[in-house]
C-alpha cells in the first residue's frame, strides 16, 4: 500500500490517501475533491480551477497524469 496527499495529487490539503494502485488513489482524490467542492472550500476550488486550465491541453494533462503515476510507483510500500 502506498500513500499520497491531496497536495501531491494537485489538491490543496494534506489529507492522505492510501491505495495499492494509482487508479485507486486517483479515484480517492477525485471523491475528496467532490466533497470539498460541495463544501465550497476555497483552497480546493482554486486547485480545481488550476486543474481545469491544465485539462484544456490534453497533452499537458496526459503528461501531468503520467508524472503523478511515476511518483506513485516510486513511493515505498507501507503496511
Amino acid at each position: 500500500m502506498k500513500t499520497m496527499t491531496c497536495k501531491q495529487l494537485g489538491g490543496a490539503c494534506n489529507q492522505e490517501f492510501h491505495a495499492d494502485t494509482f487508479e485507486e488513489i486517483a479515484e480517492m482524490s477525485k471523491t475528496h475533491g467532490v466533497e470539498m467542492y460541495k463544501k465550497g472550500d476555497r483552497a480546493h476550488l482554486q486547485a480545481m480551477n488550476e486543474m481545469q486550465v491544465l485539462m484544456q491541453n490534453p497533452e499537458a494533462m496526459q503528461g501531468w497524469f503520467e508524472n503523478k503515476r511515476k511518483e506513485f510507483e516510486s513511493l515505498p510500500e507501507k503496511e
